[in-house]
């Protein structure tokens, strides 16, 4: 089957509860959604006020406290919140990648051997195994080993390599700028090319779930492989998976029976979190981000600001201001979205207001950087 571009777009909003918000559990939600990108621990929230109806907030502090949902590095290199579950097949699957990137060359200037360090990743998981340990704590206990200087120097990479979860340490949304280390209870297999290859075809399936269809690139690029290994990743699950041909004639793969929503399916407004993997999934972002707007959404330090989804695609920003949620479009929205896009503005602000009423306050700067565009204040208050 030859898929349109719109009809990608509706296939990952439909995927993604982006459609219709989902009568689910937040776990359940993580799950379906793969992995929320979680560098600010109030993007999770967001993501999952956007895909599941009447969301609670204590749903997801809850699943935190419990450990069925926790926040690490499983994907991408960069920290994200899944379900338990789904922990320990995602970080096995990224285990060669985590390993050449985490201890390669920062840790040989550290002037300790990948091995070494990798035999110190493993250890420390029994030092933060009981109970949570401060960074100043692991660094002291890399210090016993290393001496302080070389400790300091190698901390970096053996945090981010090592299967450490980040423990809730307070805040509005359970984690604050004091950093605190657990163990993965379910610790997955390290430095096992096998065990990293059977990992990556589970995370295939999970991520054609809520992202088919899709390229081998851009499973590659949503995990952090080589494209190498998603290639044959997808490869050795054979008839698993269908097979599609894209817009431009490029061979997508996808899980059988999977939603494929008639591209003329609407796509409501929606006020979306920072750095949502919605827009950062593939390869080719152009599903859900136009091309025209990237340089300007996505920022040169990485940073991936809020966006404004306008029938399935980014066409602006937003922030919590002290009188409401101001919202800036880069083209004319018609009356109807911006109506949509004010009822959705006050849920977001109900969402906030007790807890973080201007969350991501701290980027806010990128504004004085934006071109001139559209600006109305949504949900005054």
């Amino acid at each position: 089957m030859q898929l349109s571009a719109r009809g990608l777009n509706r296939a990952t909003l439909a995927r993604q509860s982006l459609l219709a918000r989902a009568d689910t559990d937040a776990v359940s939600a993580i799950a379906a959604a793969v992995a929320f990108q979680s560098q600010a621990p109030v993007s999770p929230y967001i993501g999952l006020w956007n895909r599941v109806a009447g969301f609670d907030r204590a749903e997801l502090d809850a699943a935190y406290a419990s450990g069925a949902a926790v926040r690490g590095n499983p994907v991408r290199m960069t920290l994200h919140t899944v379900a338990a579950a789904d922990y320990r097949p995602y970080r096995e699957a990224t285990e060669p990648s985590l390993y050449a990137a985490k201890l390669g060359g920062r840790i040989a200037g550290a002037g300790v051997s990948a091995a070494e360090a990798a035999k110190l990743s493993v250890e420390i998981l029994s030092f933060a195994a009981v109970e949570s340990r401060t960074a100043r704590e692991c660094e002291d206990w890399l210090a016993e080993r290393l001496g302080a200087e070389t400790a300091k120097a190698a901390w970096p990479g053996i945090r981010q390599y090592a299967p450490l979860l980040r423990a809730r340490t307070g805040g509005p949304w359970g984690f604050n700028e004091k950093v605190d280390y657990i163990a993965a209870p379910d610790l997955p297999t390290l430095g096992d090319d096998a065990a990293a290859d059977a990992a990556l075809q589970t995370l295939v399936l999970r991520y054609l779930a809520g992202f088919g269809p899709a390229s081998p690139a851009d499973v590659a690029q949503f995990a952090m492989v080589q494209r190498g290994r998603a290639k044959r990743a997808i490869l050795a699950l054979g008839d698993r998976l269908d097979v599609h041909e894209g817009p431009a004639g490029e061979t997508l793969y996808d899980l059988p029976g999977a939603p494929l929503p008639d591209p003329e399916t609407p796509a409501p407004p929606r006020l979306m979190a920072m750095w949502d993997n919605v827009f950062l999934a593939y390869h080719d972002r152009s599903r859900t981000l136009p091309p025209d707007y990237r340089a300007t959404f996505i920022r040169n330090n990485g940073d991936v600001l809020p966006m404004l989804l306008v029938d399935g695609h980014a066409a602006g920003l937003w922030r919590p201001v002290e009188s409401g949620i101001e919202a800036t479009a880069f083209h004319p929205l018609p009356d109807e979205v911006w109506a949509a896009l004010d009822a959705e503005a006050e849920g977001l602000r109900s969402l906030l207001a007790d807890r973080e009423p201007l969350a991501y306050k701290r980027h806010h700067h990128w504004w004085a950087k934006l071109p001139e565009a559209q600006t109305v204040l949504l949900a005054k208050r």
